[in-house]
């Protein structure tokens, strides 16, 4: 051990705890990549959080800043520093008159909104799930399901990041802009992100519908009125059955219902879906007949079928993700998504061109024998003009994959790992799936599994990228938050930063059935 950090451990001279352990396994909530960090940190104040980054500056170890999990990729793996901002979480000011709440930047999702509740207030967007920490998903990219909103990162007000030299900067769209632009979508890569102030709005009742059909319903609505008759949509799309859940929330002053629940929406439907997938794993041809059972169970079998509650926002806005599961997620402009979703379905089902639906999909991989996991998931986001809080100067994100001139899509091509193995599947459907949206002039979510290389994402950002680069090596011009995933997608080819770290090897985990990864700082290409 470094002999800097002995000392440290064994009693901190100026006062400023110094909590590291060691032993600690980080991995993906979906346990699909595991790393066994050097040592792991759980700081509880903003003074423990800069000693952490000056000391590994001075001891040559790489940081890596973590929350969840909840990103199933390689991103937050590391065998050097691990920082986990779960014991950094408190509010510090809320103004129930403006809204606007200062938070340390480890709070999680869930708990923001309780304490949000407290005061009258809710966010006004969630994505699907609650556990990121609100530095997780701004850093992310997280992203709701409505034409009104944009990136969860647009209502963010200013920033404070603790950068490498240990010193912790101020910044929003009026003070040092370009940092702020690139800390709103930072992968980590800038910092660590201390404090969010965020605007939030007056709490909120969604009153929300969900109707199972004919995915040509879905279709023929798309121009009409798909995604502006509510307030938040979201659609579940089932390629094999051509049917789409179509889900809609509006707000309302009506008093709660709860949604009805039946015998197979528990712990029964849990475990019947689980271990059909598991059986899929081997026999891979009753997938298309388990989305239709299990969907039917769910939502209906006959077309038609509506179900409806009334919520507070905090919980209408959520879904269970249920298991372990690659998930692969491109934005493409709103207009764009029948044509994918047709050409994906003509290419999974192999429809001929005699048949009603068929559209030429012009995929260049065969879909013989092949076999998926469904739903894909459908979701919109905005920050084009006509969304009014897109129009805030310099708060536009450099890495933000949505459109900047029209409104955007979200598909989610979702594979369920059922007792943590991985889908036989997975390679061949997302080859295809991402060579589509690469064709539909799509870019990738930046938290989940895509396989796109580093020369197609700078052709994606351009100016954008290398401006973020700029910013990025501005405050970190030694790579101490840079890791192999960075170097892989965001960073331009040439040699290793001084404390960047590299990826050594990776071997299959025998206890998760995830991917653990190893990697060494400071090498030379």
């Amino acid at each position: 051990m470094d002999p800097l950090v002995a000392s440290e451990l064994a009693g901190s001279a100026d006062g400023i705890p110094f909590r590291a352990k060691e032993n600690h396994v980080h991995s993906t909530w979906a346990k699909t990549f595991l790393s066994r960090p050097e040592l792991y940190f759980q700081p509880e104040t903003l003074p423990e959080i800069e000693k952490i980054v000056r000391i590994a500056h001075k001891c040559r170890r790489r940081l890596t800043t973590a929350g969840c999990g909840h990103s199933p990729s390689s991103l937050t793996c590391t065998s050097s520093w691990l920082v986990n901002l779960d014991k950094y979480n408190r509010i510090l000011s809320v103004d129930t008159d403006t809204g606007v709440v200062v938070m340390q930047s480890g709070i999680r999702l869930y708990a923001l909104c309780e304490e949000l509740e407290k005061h009258g207030l809710a966010m006004p967007n969630l994505g699907s799930i609650n556990q990121q920490s609100i530095a997780g998903a701004i850093s992310t990219g997280t992203h709701g399901s409505s034409l009104k909103h944009g990136l969860m990162s647009e209502d963010v007000l200013s920033l404070r990041v603790t950068v490498a030299d240990g010193t912790t900067k101020f910044c929003s769209s009026e003070d040092d802009p370009e940092l702020f632009r690139a800390s709103l979508l930072s992968l980590g890569a800038l910092g660590i992100i201390t404090e969010v102030t965020f605007r939030a709005v007056p709490e909120f009742t969604l009153r929300w519908k969900q109707v199972i059909d004919a995915d040509v319903k879905m279709f023929n609505a798309w121009e009409r009125d798909l995604w502006t008759q509510t307030e938040f949509v979201r659609v579940w799309w089932y390629p094999y059955t051509r049917r789409a859940v179509v889900w809609t929330a509006e707000k309302t002053d009506e008093p709660l219902v709860n949604p009805k629940e039946s015998y197979y929406d528990n712990t029964l439907g849990y475990y019947v879906y689980h271990n059909l997938l598991y059986a899929s794993q081997f026999f891979p041809r009753v997938l298309p007949w388990i989305e239709w059972f299990v969907f039917g169970m769910q939502y209906g079998f006959r077309n038609g079928t509506t179900s409806g509650a009334v919520q507070p926002s905090r919980k209408a806005l959520l879904m269970n993700c249920l298991y372990s599961q690659f998930v692969n997620e491109w934005a493409i402009p709103l207009h764009k998504g029948p044509e994918a979703l047709r050409r994906l379905s003509s290419w999974l089902n192999q429809l001929p061109p005699s048949d009603p639906d068929y559209v030429p999909h012009n995929i260049p991989f065969s879909a013989e024998g092949l076999y998926v996991h469904a739903p894909v998931e459908v979701r919109v986001s905005n920050t084009s003009p006509s969304n009014p809080k897109s129009l805030r100067p310099n708060s536009r994100p450099y890495l933000d994959p949505t459109a900047e001139g029209s409104p955007t899509l979200y598909l989610n091509a979702t594979l369920y790992r059922p007792y943590y193995s991985d889908p036989p599947c997975r390679a061949r459907y997302y080859e295809a799936f991402e060579w589509l949206m690469r064709d539909l002039g799509g870019r990738p979510h930046w938290a989940k599994n895509f396989e796109t290389d580093g020369a197609e994402i700078e052709s994606m950002y351009g100016s954008n990228l290398r401006q973020w680069r700029k910013v990025r090596e501005s405050v970190d011009p030694d790579g101490l938050f840079v890791g192999a995933w960075h170097r892989r997608f965001v960073l331009e080819d040439g040699p290793l930063l001084p404390l960047e770290e590299a990826e050594i090897k990776r071997e299959k985990s025998s206890r998760a059935g995830g991917v653990i990864f190893e990697g060494v700082v400071g090498t030379a290409r």
